[in-house]
């Protein structure tokens, strides 16, 4: 088991320790579950409140924090410890899952597929023809990656993940189980004798360096040419992003939401959980589409949008209190 003093811990946040720092840190655990040999985290100021309750012996802490830590306990004082957190947990990080053999005897390689240093490829995964990994490519077991793709160094591709052909991924990304990039985009035409034609889908996926995919999350191949995600995107579990969809760099789905086909995101959008973006639309940088939202139209940078069609969040949050209003009227 890891352990670490509070001293080996602030080496790694270079933060501020005040008050005792003897004790030995065993693992990082919320407020509420911590023991009295765990580290927790107070990243803003209304979870205050839960310290005195709580065992844990230590807390990474904002600057502006108006509490003390109290007798036999320590805080580590760092200007942002939701960030400070994500170091903390490195720290205590169990090892990943092992290989006992950088390529197993049964995964299928290609003898076209060009196989960076340092790779490795779990067992009963498919790597097809003219397939290039880069160094340090981790390929977990029954991974799938067909014709002609390119994978970055550094990325890993979990168990049953699907690259359908002639997709890109860079270089440090993550790939989670069961995700599937270059799917067929949903093309349909009708047709008086034969019923609903299927529209080819030619293209493929592009995704920048840093890009994490969530479990069984689906981006769709283009039409034409490429669907693309941007340098550092976060695409949650359980997401759909449409064919010819362009995300710039530092987007944000969370999970269930979904955008349809063309649908272009500036950098930095933000989209909600369950949100879902109507095809060829426009949403410009930085902007916020709420939880549950529907959007139907094109949204300019900045913007923060809620509600089902989404319209300006402050608008939206005012219907909903005159409707609550008249509801409770209703009742008297």
């Amino acid at each position: 088991m890891k352990s670490y003093s509070i001293q080996e811990i602030n080496e790694v946040l270079k933060g501020i320790i005040v008050g005792d720092a003897a004790v030995k840190i065993t693992a990082p655990e919320q407020l509420e579950l911590a023991s009295a040999s765990e580290i927790s985290f107070i990243g803003n100021k209304k979870y205050e409140k839960f310290w005195e309750t709580s065992k844990a012996c230590a807390a990474v802490v904002n600057e502006d924090i108006s509490i003390e830590p109290g007798e036999n306990r320590a805080f580590i004082k760092v200007e942002n410890a939701d960030l400070a957190m994500s170091q903390v947990l490195e720290l205590f990080a169990p090892p990943t899952p092992l290989f006992s053999t950088d390529i197993h005897p049964t995964a299928f390689i290609d003898n076209t597929a060009i196989i960076g240093n340092g790779t490795r490829i779990g067992a009963g995964s498919y790597i097809g023809p003219k397939v290039q990994l880069g160094e340090n490519v981790t390929i977990y077991p029954n991974v799938t990656i067909l014709d002609e793709c390119t994978i970055g160094k550094n990325t890993v591709l979990w168990s049953g993940a699907v690259v359908r052909e002639r997709c890109h991924i860079g270089n440090d990304s993550i790939i989670h189980p069961n995700a599937t990039i270059g799917a067929d985009g949903f093309g349909f035409r009708p047709d008086p004798e034969r019923g609903l034609v299927k529209i080819p889908q030619i293209g493929n996926v592009v995704l920048g360096n840093n890009v994490e995919i969530g479990a069984n999350t689906c981006i769709d191949r283009g039409k034409f040419s490429s669907t693309v995600l941007g340098d550092g995107c976060k695409i949650d579990n359980l997401v759909q992003i449409g064919h010819n969809s362009r995300l710039g760099k530092f987007c944000i789905m969370a999970g269930n939401s979904g955008l349809a086909g063309s649908v272009t995101l500036g950098n930095g959008v933000i989209i909600g959980g369950s949100a879902s973006i109507k095809d060829h639309t426009t949403i410009g940088d930085g902007a916020i589409i709420g939880a549950g939202s529907g959007v139907i139209g094109d949204i300019p940078a900045g913007k923060t949008m809620l509600g089902y069609p989404a319209i300006d969040a402050r608008d939206t949050l005012r219907q909903w209190a005159i409707l609550k209003r008249l509801v409770n009227e209703s009742k008297k």
